[in-house]
């Protein structure tokens, strides 16, 4: 088959077209004929070197894939040959098969391309995870999107409208405002406007219950100033940097408020399942019903994979990457 591999960590065009050996899938596995690979920029990292897949994972770069099952290895239950699956993978999603945990893989949604299936499994997995899990975000809440038009972004102000959140997210033009204002919250252009005075005007004073951040330490304190009483901040970026010099403990404590960071790819297999099972029952009938589908800003041929990671690099995009599988 045919497989995307990183030569070396560098510039998008390290990013290879190979051939390699078929995978066989093991005890649980899953094998997938993939018909499309969304791109995420842990992808990116992973390719700059400052992002090595955990221990036993595959070291090719693709981390979510939409695509046929054509084989299943011992004990890997759930799905049949021949079902269209959409899967969070823990490496080689860049290729014509990859190998899977069934316990990751989800049904295809109903009228869903290849393409939108293959947007799904690693901003839902992300955002599911950190806002209504960890973040205890519910129906009624405030929350916070740094970088409101990426992948993530238009993932979790989707998930915001669909249960009933009040959405704020930050922007870099007046496009990507509209296209948070066309997914139901309210845009604050960062490069014009402090979020935090926004939000905390816009709220009375009060500020959100959520930030779901990827930027790390340039917003640091300001996220801590934009936080309401028992708040919490999400991290799970660090595009301004991950080291924030100060804290301010003292509102930490008088407002009771908590930082938590993730990563989804270092997680494990049966937490990963968790959170699969959640998005069946919470968020697949919404899909279902042809609502919260990802927003798809450019596809590629997967020989092209260099080509979208500059695009990716380079921040217009708006909602997803994707690439397209040919056999």
């Amino acid at each position: 088959m045919q497989e995307i591999t990183i030569t070396a960590p560098g510039a998008p065009e390290v990013l290879q077209l190979r051939t390699v050996p078929l995978p066989r899938p093991i005890e649980g596995e899953l094998l997938i004929r993939v018909e499309a690979a969304g791109i995420n920029r842990p992808d990116v990292l992973q390719r700059q070197g400052k992002y090595p897949p955990p221990p036993g994972a595959n070291p090719a770069p693709g981390l979510e894939i939409a695509g046929e099952v054509v084989g299943a290895g011992p004990g890997a239950q759930g799905f049949v040959l021949g079902d269209k699956v959409c899967a969070l993978v823990n490496g080689g999603g860049y290729a014509q098969y990859c190998t899977v945990p069934a316990t990751q893989a989800l049904p295809w949604p109903t009228g869903l391309s290849a393409v939108q299936a293959a947007a799904l499994p690693e901003t839902f997995f992300t955002v599911w995870a950190n806002v209504f899990m960890m973040g205890r975000v519910k129906a009624g809440d405030a929350l916070l999107v740094h970088g409101g038009t990426s992948g993530i972004g238009t993932t979790a102000l989707m998930l915001a409208r669909e249960f009933g959140v009040r959405a704020f997210a930050t922007a870099g033009s007046a496009e990507k405002c509209e296209a948070v204002r066309q997914l139901g919250a309210e845009p604050i252009n960062h490069r014009e406007q402090d979020f935090s005075r926004e939000v905390l005007t816009a709220t009375g004073g009060r500020g959100v219950d959520a930030i779901l951040d990827i930027m790390g330490a340039a917003y640091f304190q300001r996220n801590i100033a934009t936080l309401a009483m028992d708040g919490r901040l999400l991290v799970i970026g660090f595009l301004g940097g991950a080291r924030a010099e100060q804290l301010d403990l003292a509102a930490v404590a008088s407002r009771r408020l908590t930082i938590t960071g993730s990563t989804m790819r270092g997680r494990t297999r049966d937490e990963k399942a968790v959170i699969a099972r959640e998005l069946q029952s919470m968020v697949w009938p919404a899909l279902n019903a042809g609502r919260c589908l990802p927003l798809i800003h450019a596809t590629f041929p997967l020989e092209q994979a260099a080509e979208a990671h500059r695009l990716m690099e380079g921040g217009d995009h708006i909602g997803k990457i994707v690439l397209e599988v040919a056999h």
